[in-house]
Formats: C-alpha cells, structure tokens, sequence
C-alpha cells in the first residue's frame, strides 16, 4: 500500500515550492535467512530470551535457509522541494527527505543484500526483528544548478567563440548515515548455526544518549555504552556466565541492544562540472565536458561494519573495535569530448 499528499505553491514567477507526505506499508512480505537449523531459546513468545539447549531443529541435517512470507515493513517521509525554472540561463532545484523505513529484515533476494545486514536473523521473533531498514536514511538534501553562461554583446571574433556555448553545473548532496548492528563475537548463546549473531545490553546513563564519538573514526563506537548481557532474578538458575567475566553476567541471555541501533557517519558531496558546446555546422556539435566528482575531497567514512563486533564469545574486548578502517567517495575528475550530429 502506498499513499502521499502533496501541496505545490507558485511563489514567485518561476519558482515554485512543494511540500508533501508520502508513506508505505508492506504485508506478507519476503523474510529469508541463511540458517534456521539453529536451537531455540526456552521460550519464544516474550523476553527474556534464554538458551539452555544445545540441541539444533535437526540435529542430522546441516544449513537449513528458510523464504517466509512474514515479514511487513512501514515507511514515512517528509519531502519539500524548491525549484527555479530555467530564467535567463540559471535554474535551480533543492530537494529535502525526512523519513524513516522499518521492517523486519532486508532480504528477498537474498538474507544479506546489505553489507550491514544478518544473515541469519531470528526466524521466531518477527517483532524482535522489526528495526531501521539496512538502507534507511534518515535525513536526505540534494541541491542541483546549471547555468548557461551569457556571451557578452561586446566580444567579437575568436573572442565570441571561446567565451560561447559554456555550462556550469553543481550537485551538492548531503545526507545521515546508514544504520549498522553492534554484536557479540562467537555463538555465546549456543546458536549452532552457521551464522550465529548475539547482541549486547546497551548502557543507559549519562554520555550515552548517543552512541557514537562524532567525528572520531578511531573511536567511533562508544565501547563504554555497551556491556554484556546481565542476568535478572528470574534467569538465574538458567545464566551461564560469560568466561572470565565477572559480575552477574550471563552468555546465553539475548541482550537488550538490537538491529542497526547506531548510524554511520554522515555524508557531504559536491560534484561541478563545466561544459563547452562548440558549434560545428548546423546539425554537428562538439562537447568539451569537465566533471568533478567531490571537487573538495571531503573525507567520508563509511560506517565501521568491519569493526561492529564490541566483545568476543569470553566477553574480552575485541581490538579495534569501533574503528571506522574505510572511506568513500573520494575525488574523482574526468575528462571528455561528446560529438552530437
């Protein structure tokens, strides 16, 4: 199901400006993992989530991947956009998105579409599941140009031919980054799949409001923000400590952090680009284009998936955890001509 709303408005003459709603809601839908052969926690219908079986679905068969059709997904947005249209050679247009997608895992195609996603996600808890899309996005601006440079009346002769024919174009965009899950390494909670996952508790306190050190790709993940899972009362009997771990820690309890709980960084891009157009014969043109893809080469990151998993199955801190160790879309510049006849 899909639905929007939308209100334009002329503002001024060649200007106009829109503001509008748009939402989805997705039922039945494709849910895929790579490997339910996998044990089941004591029980299955609300927390806490405790495993104390070592026995798999099928303990005479291997990987068992798995199509459902349970999966559902929502989506929100808010969208405004700007647009000058073409007036003595200059147009403009700005694009806004404020949105949200959810859903309960990304994969049809495949369980892991995303470099973000997991793999195998919890096949019996759907709504356990339910979190940020891998690709959602939070916040999206997009402003684009192009202005077709004036010749000045005054210039003749070779003069008229170098200054003729010019186009300046620009592409900012500027948008949140993508979500990624924090994990436990190994298969603390005795999974026995071949993609076992475990999350942590996250810590709720002061300094931990966000999760992440913004602007610091060598301590990206706030660690401190993060602690294994705890027991409770009411799993005591049940908790299997973590090893050598101390405290009231317990390995087989499914922590309280969930799916793409953090954001990656965010990403800034501006892209020029200048075009010639020189006139050949009537129905012959060539085309001198120079494009700049980040013409600044502002540094981004991409979000430290390599480096997600916070502890190891001991419950030891892994090593460069929250290290962002990857960059993208760094400068790029091309050149080339374009015959048109």
């Amino acid at each position: 199901m899909q639905w929007n709303l939308n209100v334009q408005r002329e503002l001024a003459s060649n200007l106009t400006a829109m503001v509008g709603y748009v939402g989805s809601r997705g039922v039945h839908m494709i849910f895929r993992a790579d490997d339910i052969n996998t044990t089941l926690p004591l029980q299955t219908t609300a927390p806490p989530y405790v495993w104390v079986t070592a026995t798999t679905l099928s303990p005479l068969i291997g990987q068992m991947d798995t199509l459902q059709w349970n999966n559902d997904s929502f989506f929100n947005g808010l969208e405004v956009q700007i647009q000058k249209r073409m007036s003595r050679g200059f147009e403009v247009q700005g694009s806004y998105t404020y949105s949200r997608a959810i859903d309960g895992g990304d994969g049809s195609i495949a369980s892991d579409s995303f470099l973000n996603s997991i793999p195998s996600l919890l096949f019996f808890l759907p709504k356990y599941r339910r979190a940020a899309s891998d690709f959602n996005v939070g916040q999206n601006l997009t402003v684009n140009y192009n202005w077709n440079v004036p010749t000045p009346h005054s210039f003749t002769g070779p003069a008229t031919w170098a200054a003729r024919g010019w186009q300046l174009g620009g592409i900012l965009t500027m948008r949140t980054g993508l979500p990624f899950t924090p994990l436990i390494g190994g298969d603390p909670l005795g999974l026995g799949n071949t993609s076992p996952f475990d999350y942590p508790d996250r810590v709720r306190g002061s300094g931990c409001g966000s999760l992440v050190n913004t602007g610091n790709p060598n301590n990206y993940i706030k660690l401190q923000c993060f602690a294994l899972p705890a027991a409770t009362p009411s799993i005591a009997a049940q908790c299997v400590p973590f090893s050598g771990a101390s405290g009231n820690t317990c390995s087989n309890l499914l922590g309280n952090g969930g799916r793409n709980e953090i954001y990656g960084p965010g990403m800034v891009d501006f892209d020029f680009s200048v075009f010639k157009d020189n006139k050949i014969r009537e129905n012959m043109t060539l085309q001198f284009r120079a494009e700049f893809f980040n013409v600044f080469n502002h540094s981004n990151f991409n979000p430290p998936i390599d480096n997600s998993t916070v502890f190891d199955q001991t419950g030891a801190p892994i090593p460069g955890a929250g290290v962002i160790d990857s960059s993208a879309d760094n400068r790029q510049i091309q050149f080339a001509l374009k015959l048109s006849f």
